[in-house]
């Protein structure tokens, strides 16, 4: 097979998204790489959505459409079936939504890097995205981070969504084995922990390449605003952070065997930062080396430190 006849696997999960899915695969079919296998797993809508689904099926010329059950457990288990689905195989996979706007060339430049890349090394992509409303208006960008994609950052912080991410082929196999073992807080996080954990390589792309629909009481206008900061940095300080961790923690322990000895040895540090006195307990986080994105979100990582809220 040529490079340029290399598959990509969309794997889309969904519940009732019947007032914006349309709009979404048509920006799927409008992607510039081709070929395209596009598996969609129903968490079990009663609004019309698999209807829509089936009604495209005729309209999908980029390789195949697959409607699937979902387990009706949430849309961390829905992406967790399509993970560990052994009959979904492509050389590269990305994680979609039902209601955003992908841009043209949004696979294009993920598999564009890929190909610069050994195969057999996991390799994970994802990107900024663009804010937009219910009706479509882009009201801005999600933070534009600088710091480069490690394990030490993601232990403490997602920096893509899902909606952004494709892996190849290692990876997949890999989350692929570490998702049956386990349960997860959301695919995307889980995905960066993982790949990152066994030595992966993740690119994260400046530009944004999903306009990203937000709804209703969510819609606090872009994700860089200082409201959304304070927002962000009292979730971590009222201890809402501390479940995500140990549901990651719990994860990550049950595939010790996939970890580096760098990896591990940074999770030992940052487990031991969680207990013990406060001078204890930063020590050890210094010396794991975790860090946020931004110096406010490592301000706040300090904080939650030293008040046990993490």
């Amino acid at each position: 097979m040529s490079k340029q006849d290399q598959r990509v696997a969309i794997l889309m999960g969904t519940k009732d998204g019947a007032a914006f899915i349309e709009e979404q695969l048509g920006s799927l079919l409008a992607q510039s790489h081709s070929p395209v296998d596009l598996w969609i797993s129903d968490d079990g809508s009663t609004d019309g959505t698999t209807a829509l689904i089936g009604a495209w099926k005729p309209r999908w010329h980029k390789g195949r459409l697959t409607l699937v059950d979902g387990p009706r457990q949430g849309f961390a288990a829905n992406f967790r079936s399509m993970i560990v689905d052994p009959r979904i195989e492509a050389d590269y996979y990305a994680f979609c939504d039902q209601d955003d706007i992908w841009e043209p060339d949004r696979l294009e430049s993920a598999v564009r890097w890929m190909r610069t890349l050994d195969a057999k090394i996991p390799a994970m992509f994802c990107s900024r995205t663009a804010t937009m409303t219910e009706t479509g208006s882009v009201i801005g960008c999600s933070p534009l981070f600088q710091r480069p994609p490690s394990f030490r950052n993601a232990l403490v912080q997602s920096i893509a969504g899902g909606n952004t991410i494709m892996i190849n082929g290692a990876a997949r196999d890999l989350l692929a084995k570490a998702s049956s073992k386990t349960r997860f807080v959301s695919h995307d996080w889980w995905a960066y922990l993982i790949v990152t954990a066994a030595g992966g390589i993740v690119r994260y792309d400046p530009r944004p390449l999903v306009r990203y629909r937000q709804h209703g009481a969510n819609l606090v206008g872009a994700n860089v605003s200082w409201r959304a900061r304070f927002s962000r940095l009292a979730h971590l300080l009222k201890g809402g952070f501390a479940n995500w961790t140990d549901e990651n923690l719990s994860g990550l322990a049950a595939n010790r065997d996939l970890l580096t000895t760098d990896a591990a040895a940074c999770l030992g540090l940052f487990i031991l930062a969680r207990k013990g006195n406060i001078f204890r307990r930063l020590s050890y986080l210094r010396q794991s080396g975790v860090y946020r994105q931004t110096p406010f979100g490592t301000f706040g990582l300090y904080l939650a430190i030293i008040s046990g809220r993490i």
